[in-house]
């Protein structure tokens, strides 16, 4: 019987120590490369709407740098593509109202303003490409999600709906 002790309890302390498996644990998180060569990290977005889960692929912009840049000069974005800014703003720190344009973005966007509880504060629904023009969150919020313009309205994806990450 101790013999077949032993071996349960030599794994239990290996596994404790990191010395189990060595294959990591599957993440959601991944690594992707962006046309401009840069590397950003991807992860599953879910938006639950009137009962409905919808998941996107998104990557995020984390930095200063990153969420300036955004979805700028991008043309090759599917449907279920997107980018979310978080924290917003870049470096954490309390919500904020947010302001972005759609300068030098050949595409159309929805953009999705995030509060702190996780719940959308307002959708900039199909904004107009290459516009100068300042798209408002209208309260403070700590993140925004970029998806492909028209998208919120087909999937039914609302102001109050729930998103996580």
């Amino acid at each position: 019987m101790i013999r077949a002790v032993v071996p349960l309890v030599l794994a239990a302390l290996l596994a404790a120590c990191g010395g189990g498996d060595p294959t990591p644990a599957a993440s959601p998180a991944a690594i992707t490369n962006t046309p401009a060569g840069t590397q950003r990290r991807t992860l599953p977005v879910t938006i639950e709407s009137h009962g409905r889960r919808h998941t996107f692929r998104a990557e995020v912009a984390e930095t200063a740098a990153q969420q300036a840049q955004g979805l700028m000069f991008r043309t090759d974005l599917q449907p279920d593509d997107a980018m979310l800014f978080a924290p917003y703003p870049a470096g954490g720190g309390a919500p904020r109202v947010a302001e972005f344009w759609m300068k030098d973005t050949p595409l159309s966007l929805d953009i999705v303003f995030i509060r702190a509880d996780h719940s959308i504060a307002a959708i900039a629904q199909s904004t107009t490409p290459l516009s100068e023009a300042k798209v408002s969150s209208g309260e403070p919020v700590a993140a925004v999600l970029e998806l492909v313009g028209g998208r919120t309205a087909a999937l039914g994806i609302g102001v109050g709906d729930r998103v996580s990450w």
